[in-house]
């Protein structure tokens, strides 16, 4: 019987002693299901080898959407819900699809809405500002064929493409009438692909003569294109070795977000938001520089935090578009200092909760 007894004492003993390891494991598993983290990334030849990319780029964003979430997993295995990770790819993109273009000429009107009381642009920044007012929800990679006055020295009237790429525009230097007649053509347009393609390259050495371009650098660089009976534009990019340009193979940088969900990593065009000084006092909190989340104070709702947050976001993104997502960070007070966040997405005129 004392044999008997002590086996059990000594079992009880083991047990007991698990117990103490098991929380332990299981406060590490929960530490490590929240880890978060924000990161830019760009590929390196070595990843699309990993990836099985021989060619060194994605033929499609649709590609680069699909293969790099299990890539992130890799490359990020602790990170967790409300991770970010913005990934710089090499993709191929030929001759630009003229279906997602406008083509605009800018007004008298536009220019007197705009506050230029001269009738022209004087700076790049007049440009983009004009675009986000013309076109507030463009759809990524539209192309804007925009012929316009511009003021450097002396007014002339410029015909540029600027291109909407994940919330930026980027300019595309396009060709004057004058230009084209230059380029040995009757019309402001080629009548080939074949033509401006060989033509553009010998151009572009008058054209960027004084610019200072360096070998390596590369031009987007948007001509018309006489199809059918109408004419379109197109984007190519061209290459400076130091003495001469020549067609690029059209590999471009791409730039994807994606958003850790808690499971996987998904496209995501979340932004990090912390509020500022200066966003307090919009709402009229400046004077502590936070939100009061006590009992009966202005802010103890999620309700009344969301108003405030939804004023600040709107008068600092006016233009932002349909489905933007925000994780905005803010100070509170409830009885003592923190930090609480709010996830938010844009949908009609406000952000709700997401």
């Amino acid at each position: 019987m004392k044999k008997i007894f002590y086996s059990f004492a000594i079992l009880s003993l083991v047990f007991t002693a698990c117990n103490p390891m098991e929380d332990i494991y299981e406060e590490v598993d929960a530490q490590e299901t929240i880890i978060s983290g924000e990161a830019k990334y760009t590929l390196t030849d070595g990843d699309y080898d990993d990836l099985g990319l021989n060619y060194g780029n994605f033929s499609s964003t649709d590609d680069a959407k699909d293969m790099l979430p299990e890539f992130l997993s890799d490359k990020f295995p602790a990170w967790g819900k409300e991770s970010l990770a913005e990934v710089t790819f090499k993709l191929y993109q030929p001759a630009y699809d003229e279906r997602s273009l406008e083509v605009y000429t800018v007004t008298s009107q536009d220019y007197a809405d705009g506050g230029h009381t001269y009738g022209n642009f004087s700076r790049e920044s007049h440009i983009i500002d004009f675009l986000n007012t013309k076109y507030p929800a463009p759809a990524n990679r539209l192309l804007v064929s925009l012929t316009y006055k511009y003021y450097s020295g002396s007014v002339s009237t410029l015909n540029n493409g600027f291109l909407f790429v994940n919330g930026d525009w980027q300019m595309a230097t396009g060709f004057t009438a004058e230009e084209y007649a230059t380029m040995g053509e009757g019309y402001a347009n080629f009548s080939s692909e074949d033509e401006a393609l060989a033509k553009i390259p010998v151009f572009l050495l008058e054209k960027f003569r004084f610019s200072g371009k360096m070998a390596g650098d590369i031009e987007p660089i948007m001509y018309k294109l006489y199809v059918s009976g109408s004419v379109l534009s197109y984007i190519a990019n061209f290459i400076y070795d130091g003495a001469t340009w020549s067609v690029y193979n059209n590999v471009v940088n791409e730039t994807i977000k994606f958003g850790h969900d808690g499971m996987n990593w998904v496209p995501d065009n979340t932004i990090k938001y912390t509020l500022t000084a200066a966003d307090y006092v919009l709402v009229g909190n400046g004077n502590y520089g936070n939100f009061d989340v006590r009992a009966g104070k202005d802010e103890e709702s999620v309700e009344a935090r969301l108003a405030k947050i939804n004023t600040i976001l709107l008068n600092n993104f006016p233009s932002d578009a349909e489905g933007q997502k925000y994780i905005v960070t803010y100070n509170i007070y409830n009885g003592a200092a923190g930090v609480w966040s709010m996830a938010v997405i844009k949908s009609g005129s406000a952000y709700i909760l997401q």
